[in-house]
């Protein structure tokens, strides 16, 4: 796994929309060189203001929207539709209103589907495997870019500390009680994320400073899930001051003045 680069923006109106940037510039490049790309979503405040400022921004056009592949870390196991699903907020913010392949936009289903928790996750792991080839030699793709939010417990996608999904080597599972509601979600699990070429942990204000820290340390990602979420070939914490405020001087580069 690769070493994490901390980049440190001035706020989170600053990151949402250098993310962003980072995004187009990132999707661009892969599809230059190799014709499509994939992206893994993320909910979450900072991680929905990314999208919208993709939106908003016309360097979106640089990016082919039809060979994009759009996949989700985690997802609410609330109906479809539903505001807390992080399907709702990314469509709303930016899928709706660019020219994707429907068939290459990869939701994990909710209850309407008839679906249980446990067979919408079985189900997300056979469409991941479909879609890895054998030069990925994993059941998942190597993702181009994941996007991950971080809680101030230090959780990412739904794997939240000392949870059984930690331990789990399946590709995606469902997670039950979770501590922040809804308590029943479908996640992809730690395997997953670190089978990605690049992963990037996007977090923002001072309540998530004291978890940045440890994610950045030497924890061990059953109580740090963060530790865990770690690139193949890159791994990137894009932070705003107040998140950074606890990592050691020096570790972080300042992106903005």
């Amino acid at each position: 796994m690769s070493v994490p680069s901390v980049v440190v923006h001035r706020d989170a109106d600053v990151l949402a929309k250098a993310v962003a940037a980072r995004i187009i510039t990132r999707l661009v490049d892969v599809q230059a060189a190799r014709g499509s790309a994939s992206l893994v979503l993320t909910g979450g405040t900072v991680g929905t203001a990314t999208l919208a400022a993709i939106a908003e921004t016309p360097a979106r056009d640089a990016v082919d929207w039809q060979r994009l592949d759009i996949w989700w870390g985690d997802e609410r196991f609330v109906p479809t539709g539903d505001p807390e699903r992080n399907e709702t907020g990314a469509r709303a913010a930016l899928l709706d209103h660019v020219d994707l392949d429907p068939e290459r936009v990869h939701v994990m289903l909710g209850p309407d589907s008839g679906l249980t928790a446990e067979e919408s996750a079985d189900a997300y792991a056979v469409e991941l495997n479909k879609a890895a080839r054998p030069e990925d030699h994993g059941p998942v793709p190597r993702f181009d870019v994941m996007l991950l939010g971080m809680g101030p417990d230090a959780h990412v996608a739904s794997l939240f500390p000392g949870m059984p999904a930690l331990y789990d080597t399946r590709s995606v599972v469902a997670v039950h009680g979770s501590p922040k509601p809804p308590p029943t979600r479908i996640s992809l699990t730690l395997p997953s994320i670190q089978a990605s070429r690049e992963v990037w942990v996007v977090a923002a204000g001072e309540e998530k400073s004291g978890a940045v820290r440890l994610a950045l340390s030497d924890s061990g990602p059953v109580q740090v899930p963060a530790a865990g979420a770690r690139g193949r070939s890159g791994t990137l914490f894009l932070l705003d001051r107040a998140a950074a405020s606890k990592i050691p001087p020096g570790l972080g580069r300042i992106a903005s003045p």
